[in-house]
């Protein structure tokens, strides 16, 4: 057998060092010299007398080094989802040292002393920590050991090994949650597959790598698999072995559309930190549980699992409702928590998002309670292009009173949103979650007043930025409420606002030359700034072009503090 594709169980990838096993790419990383950073890493832990490592680190390879350094050593490792202020201060006194890419933190290369010696790993001692927000947005935290991972990428390459053959492994998933750590990191290491050490979370990204490797597999999120449009090699990329998908429901059309582009479905994998995984599905409506995954049901119809991704003897409740065909295959029917009581009536918030996605005017629905005065529902909606062009031409109010109007045939007038949140996008986090708290911290929000700024380039001394419109804009409202377009003020504003940050300039507003109007800006646009300084005349140039065509343009005129 090839030796860079021979099976070696997590528990024996110290042991025996394969040169010729190519880990990762760019920069490349073999066998030996894993098993030899990661057993450096290893004696360095010890040395300073570390039980409990917190490791985020940004590259799959160096997370690779770190956990098998940490489980040699003895140590527990937790994984947290961000090295936000908050992370660290709700993890503090579980970890000794956090090891990341920040500075001040310990590093990698602060850690390499003389290896110690190879030696088997204990998959029932070596344990690991994972971080999850949680439906309710509540950080959890939930152990695992080695066994339960290694018993999930065993299952992993049975079911899709020999399809994979050496496909290196492309990813626009962290590595610090637990899909992208098992298809990422874990199960390639097993595999002797390679694996790209960043994560790519735009469709260019995932392209570019793609095209340095004959045979490529993608560990993707619905999220980038929605956003692939026209613009990619679909022909160089249909030599893709297998597209794997997690985190959240593929909406059908785009399952449909990469069919149609590789000749494939996505394979979705249903799963937690919580469970492992659960089921996976192809080419059909139904999951198919994975092997030996056994589920039952409560007395609400809830998944309750049993699995040697568990601990054993561990039952665990979801809160998903489902229902099972009579070959052991079942369809989920949403989560039960996601039922709320309003002036004592039982909502299903699934059911109501799936009312309003029928629409043609609505690509993706979230509803969530808004708690003020009194408890109602909100929505955070994606529009279709149908229904974009219904905003631009007839405005917000138009759009949402007829979405109210569809809604109303399928629940009671308590249950229609009161608040609406038009989205370009969904914000789901980098587990490609949207946990409830963030769809109610949106609702509470009030509308954006400022440009997603989504690009950024330097062209013959002139800063040019790519900005989308919000759909929501608050100025909307009053100019004008039936036709909504982007009011002029406001887009000097911008200019200038923008031209602070990136340019620093001096001085305050001291007026305007040469300012024309000559196309509208609609909800939605995504525009093209142009920004230019002019010191010697202490003028601001600026110019806004809607794919190619003028805007708008103007200098803006900045005069000297205490003139």
């Amino acid at each position: 057998m090839n030796p860079h594709l021979e099976w070696t169980g997590l528990e024996h990838l110290l042991l025996k060092p394969h040169p010729a096993r190519e880990v990762t790419f760019a920069p490349s990383l073999d066998h030996a010299q894993f098993c030899d950073q990661a057993l450096r890493v290893a004696a360095g832990l010890q040395a300073r007398g570390v039980q409990r490592l917190a490791v985020h680190l940004e590259d799959a390879g160096e997370l690779a080094i770190a956990l098998f350094g940490a489980w040699r050593a003895g140590i527990s490792v937790l994984l947290p989802a961000d090295l936000q202020t908050q992370t660290r201060q709700r993890w503090s006194a579980d970890v000794d040292l956090w090891l990341s890419d920040q500075p001040g933190d310990c590093s990698l290369a602060t850690l390499a002393l003389a290896p110690l010696p190879a030696a088997a790993l204990d998959l029932d001692q070596c344990r690991l920590s994972l971080c999850t927000s949680g439906s309710s947005g509540e950080p959890k935290r939930i152990e695992k050991c080695l066994r339960q991972l290694a018993n999930e990428v065993m299952a992993l390459e049975q079911l899709w090994g020999a399809d994979l053959g050496a496909a290196c492994m492309i990813g626009s998933v962290s590595a610090q949650h637990i899909y992208g750590l098992l298809f990422r990191v874990l199960w390639p290491l097993c595999a002797g597959r390679g694996f790209v050490r960043q994560q790519l979370p735009f469709p260019e990204d995932l392209q570019q790598a793609s095209r340095e490797h004959k045979e490529f597999a993608w560990v993707a999120s619905p999220a980038l698999l929605k956003r692939m449009g026209d613009n990619l090699d679909w022909p160089a990329l249909s030599q893709v072995r297998r597209v794997f998908s997690s985190g959240g429901a593929l909406p059908p059309e785009a399952a449909d559309s990469l069919q149609t582009r590789l000749l494939q479905r996505p394979t979705e994998i249903l799963g937690s930190s919580e469970t492992g995984g659960i089921a996976w599905r192809q080419d059909d409506v139904l999951w198919q549980p994975f092997a030996d995954v056994h589920l039952s049901q409560n007395n609400e119809g809830a998944l309750r699992i049993e699995s040697p991704y568990l601990p054993a003897g561990h039952i665990e409740q979801t809160a998903d409702a489902a229902e099972f065909a009579a070959d052991g295959r079942f369809r989920l029917l949403g989560r039960l928590d996601r039922i709320v009581k309003l002036e004592e009536k039982r909502i299903s918030l699934p059911l109501l998002e799936q009312a309003l996605a029928e629409h043609a005017w609505v690509e993706e629905a979230r509803l969530g309670v808004v708690q003020e005065s009194r408890a109602s529902l909100g929505a955070l909606l994606v529009l279709s292009e149908q229904g974009l062009q219904v905003l631009r031409s007839q405005g917000r109010r138009a759009l949402t009173e007829t979405l109210r109007q569809h809604l109303s045939a399928h629940c009671e007038a308590l249950a229609l949103p009161r608040r609406w949140r038009l989205l370009r996008q969904l914000p789901f986090n980098a587990q490609g979650k949207l946990p409830q708290a963030d769809i109610e911290a949106v609702l509470l929000a009030g509308r954006p007043q400022s440009p997603e700024v989504l690009g950024q380039a330097d062209v013959d001394g002139e800063v040019r930025l790519q900005l989308a419109v919000p759909p929501d804009l608050a100025y909307f409202s009053g100019h004008f409420p039936q036709a909504p377009v982007l009011p002029g003020v406001v887009q000097v504003d911008w200019a200038l606002d923008l031209a602070r940050q990136r340019l620093g300039l001096p001085g305050r507003f001291a007026g305007m030359e040469v300012l024309k109007f000559q196309q509208l800006i609609r909800p939605g646009d995504v525009v093209e700034l142009g920004l230019r300084w002019d010191a010697g005349r202490g003028k601001l140039y600026f110019a806004y072009r809607l794919e190619g065509v003028a805007c708008s343009s103007g200098r803006i005129l900045l005069g000297v503090v205490g003139d």
